[in-house]
């Protein structure tokens, strides 16, 4: 059994969520009892999701999407109340972490992504690495659109929308950032990159990515993002002797 504030701690040294300029809490945002054994993660507190952990007996949720987002209601009512009714009534902590687990250079989204694509990390396009969002890397193989795109959608067990830009040609360079990030796709062309990979898509990515000249994958917001907290989830069960469970709940988008 470990003390919940000593893994909150830990976390929190872990992925320096201070450095971050986020649109939403990062580190505990519900509490629930002191001891914790049973971590359950997934990729959004949704009711499915706390279903699971109460069925489970989850001691603490952690997840990449929590609650109490920049500019949502304030009140306490409907989804927003059935939701931590649930969590309070089964005293079960919720532990969040949005962009400071995008940018983790270790067990982030986008590390994770990239290391199951098999990229070459080469940099960052919009910072350093750890505090920057938009991953830059060379593919392990030779791909065109077509083929990174295949290549996508085996990894993640799901077909990448696909934008082909003119000229096709071999891919050298490959940008990524997992989840909402297409109007990222400016800053991905600027950094040289001939494709970009992120999770949803815009009616004005096509436009872009056309006229830009690079390539454009929509490989799901959820999708992208599953990776993280599963590498932080076994990463705290191995330092604190915890069992960690992950809960993929399907989510086409």
């Amino acid at each position: 059994m470990t003390n919940r504030d000593d893994l909150v701690a830990a976390c929190d040294r872990l992925l320096e969520p201070e450095r971050f300029k986020d649109y939403t809490a990062n580190g505990l945002q519900v509490a629930g009892r002191e001891g914790v054994a049973r971590v359950m993660t997934g990729v959004t507190a949704c009711q499915a999701l706390l279903d699971e952990a109460v069925a489970w007996q989850a001691d603490l949720l952690l997840v990449h999407h929590g609650y109490f987002w920049k500019n949502e209601p304030v009140t306490i009512t409907g989804m927003k109340r059935r939701r931590l009714a649930t969590l309070l009534a089964h005293d079960i902590n919720l532990l969040a972490y949005h962009l400071p687990l995008d940018a983790h250079r270790e067990l982030g989204n986008n590390a994770e992504l990239g290391r199951r694509l098999g990229f070459t990390v080469t940099g960052c396009a919009d910072g350093v690495l750890g505090e920057g969002l938009v991953w830059l890397g060379e593919p392990s193989s030779s791909f065109d659109a077509v083929g990174l795109a295949r290549k996508v959608g085996q990894c993640l067990g799901r077909e990448p929308l696909l934008i082909e830009a003119p000229g096709g040609g071999e891919i050298r360079r490959v940008a990524w950032c997992t989840g909402g990030a297409q109007d990222m796709i400016a800053t991905a062309f600027e950094a040289g990159a001939d494709a970009f990979i992120s999770g949803e898509i815009s009616e004005r990515t096509t436009h872009l990515a056309r006229e830009l000249g690079i390539h454009y994958l929509a490989a799901g917001h959820h999708a992208t993002e599953r990776y993280g907290v599963q590498a932080l989830g076994d990463r705290l069960a191995a330092t604190f002797d915890l069992e960690h469970r992950f809960v993929d709940i399907d989510n086409p988008a």
